[in-house]
């Protein structure tokens, strides 16, 4: 299957010329055109290549650590599960990463607050650094 990576290119151009402020704060989830990617990393999906992205960590107004999500259940140590808005979502934590705000869509809930701690000590335990 060949993927639009020139595409993405465009939206990535025009995302990286967008002067927007969005404000966000860690445990927020957000759709985030993450792009299209190489080999195994995932992928985002549609007209804006995006997907949703919990923020695990805010280090200033431009930059965050985040972690993307699925719908797809996913078990094992490279994966998180839990319940946002009623529905099971599997964290992909061996896909985390550091975003630019450019990429931040539009907000669409937030983890709960011992979700995103048992989510922040999988992700401790996966990096085991």
């Amino acid at each position: 299957m060949s993927k639009k990576f020139d595409n993405w290119n465009e939206i990535k151009k025009s995302l990286h010329d967008e002067h927007k402020a969005v404000i966000f704060k860690e445990r927020d989830i957000f759709w985030v055109s993450i792009g299209i990617n190489i080999g195994y990393e995932q992928d985002g999906k549609g007209e804006i290549f995006s997907r949703p992205v919990v923020i695990v960590k805010k280090y200033n107004n431009n930059l965050f650590f985040g972690v993307p999500l699925s719908t797809t259940i996913r078990e094992g140590s490279f994966f998180f599960s839990f319940d946002f808005n009623n529905e099971i979502s599997s964290a992909l934590l061996v896909q985390s990463r550091v975003y630019d705000a450019k990429r931040l869509e539009n907000k669409i809930g937030m983890i709960s607050k011992n979700d995103f701690e048992s989510l922040k000590s999988k992700l401790k335990g996966l990096l085991n650094v």
